[in-house]
């Protein structure tokens, strides 16, 4: 399972990467495993307001739908339109060509300390995939 280090998470599967004072976020590795063929991904708009853990969009696979949450609060900045046409980018790539949106983030002191880290989000796979056998 890749787990990148330089990131952080949340234990909806998704990952945050802070670049500044924007952070850039899509879902994890395990993730899109578990979906398996994504199928399509719906995102906001860029200027949407978003609250932290507040849902934003949605993600469909074969298998399923999946909610997606903003990481932080802030606007949305980017939009990665390329999902529109090209939602098989998330299991190709979910950390480089597959990531969702960017949000300028307006409280990231404060909530920078509900994100994990890579070490404990593992944790969370690991117990994941126990209970699933």
């Amino acid at each position: 399972m890749n787990i990148p280090d330089d990131l952080l998470y949340i234990e909806e599967h998704q990952w945050a990467k802070i670049e500044g004072e924007k952070v850039r976020v899509g879902i994890t590795d395990y993730a899109q495993k578990s979906l398996r063929d994504i199928v399509y991904v719906e995102l906001p708009e860029s200027g949407t307001e978003v609250d932290s853990m507040s849902e934003f969009g949605s993600i469909e696979s074969v298998k399923a739908v999946s909610e997606l949450y903003a990481p932080v609060s802030g606007e949305i900045v980017e939009v990665n339109s390329e999902l529109e046409d090209a939602p098989e980018f998330v299991n190709e790539d979910p950390y480089g060509k597959g990531w969702m949106i960017v949000i300028k983030a307006s409280k990231l002191n404060d909530e920078r300390g509900n994100l994990i880290s890579a070490e404990e989000y593992a944790k969370i796979v690991e117990d994941a995939l126990k209970e699933s056998g």
